[in-house]
Order: structure tokens, then C-alpha cells, then sequence
């Protein structure tokens, strides 16, 4: 049996994109446009399908594993939005079938010049040794630089 125990941290990471607030919005607010950057890169993952109710009171789940390894599944509940300002989220990672953290997070924009200053907190409960805040915040500053070069890409140059 795995001895029980919780580990509370929190991270903030911030990002600046060459893109309007509206549009940084966009890319969490439907499943088409989230599945382009959040579960996984393409670099060794396999993701099945992001299910994405993008309300108060709604529900967001996608299943991801590299080739062969450990199914890690989010399964988020949106607490807050605001169009174009924030979003609320408080979700659960697991490991196949073990519960590994539960956390809420946070995603303020603010307009930046011509583009947006995007912060993320987390504050996680992190449980039974199976995940940790380093490797949480890792992953999640791999999530957003996959949103950078997401939006780059579907930009229109001026």
C-alpha cells in the first residue's frame, strides 16, 4: 500500500503573446481550437479526444499517454470566466486510475501593447507521491509554449 500523503504548493508562470486578449481567450474557450495545443505536442503523446463544455458549472476531459506508457487524464470543472479577462478552473490529474492531484487554476490576460500578458496560477494538492509541483509547473510551462507557437501560427501578420 502507498503511504498517504498531500503536498499544497503553488507556481504562477506569465507569458506574453503576440496576440489580442479576444484571441488568447478563444484558444481555451472551444474544444476545436484547445485540442490544437493542450493535450500534448505531437512530440510522443497520444491524445484522445478533448470533451469541452466552456461554461460556469462545465466540464472539460481529455486523455493523453506517450506511445505504449501511462494514461494521464484531466478532468476539469469551469468555476469562473470572464470573456477575454479570466478563467476559473479547478480540476484532478490521474494515472490510469490513480487520483495524483487536485488543483485550481487561474488565467488572468491583460492587454500588452498589440498583444497579451497571459498568468497562470495553480495552487495543487499533490498526492501520495505521484506528482509533484516542479514537474506539474514543467508540464504546464509546456502547455502554454504550445499556445505561443499555436497562435503565432494562426495570427495573421499585420
Amino acid at each position: 500500500m502507498t503511504e498517504r500523503s498531500v503536498t499544497h504548493a503553488t507556481f504562477t508562470i506569465e507569458r506574453i503573446y503576440n496576440a489580442p486578449p479576444a484571441r488568447v481567450f478563444a484558444a481555451w474557450a472551444s474544444a476545436e481550437a484547445k485540442a490544437r495545443w493542450f493535450a500534448g505536442d505531437g512530440e510522443g503523446w497520444e491524445t484522445g479526444k478533448l470533451e469541452l463544455d466552456f461554461r460556469v458549472g462545465g466540464h472539460e476531459r481529455v486523455t493523453s499517454r506517450q506511445k505504449g506508457g501511462t494514461a494521464h487524464t484531466y478532468n476539469a470543472t469551469y468555476q469562473d470566466i470572464v470573456p477575454g479577462e479570466r478563467i476559473v478552473i479547478c480540476y484532478d490529474m490521474h494515472l490510469d486510475k490513480i487520483r495524483i492531484s487536485v488543483s485550481l487554476a487561474t488565467v488572468q490576460l491583460k492587454p500588452q501593447g498589440k498583444g497579451t500578458k497571459l498568468t497562470f496560477t495553480e495552487q495543487g494538492a499533490f498526492l501520495d507521491g505521484y506528482d509533484n509541483v516542479k514537474s506539474r509547473e514543467e508540464g504546464t510551462k509546456g502547455l502554454l509554449n504550445s499556445l505561443g507557437r499555436t497562435l503565432e501560427r494562426e495570427t495573421p501578420a499585420h
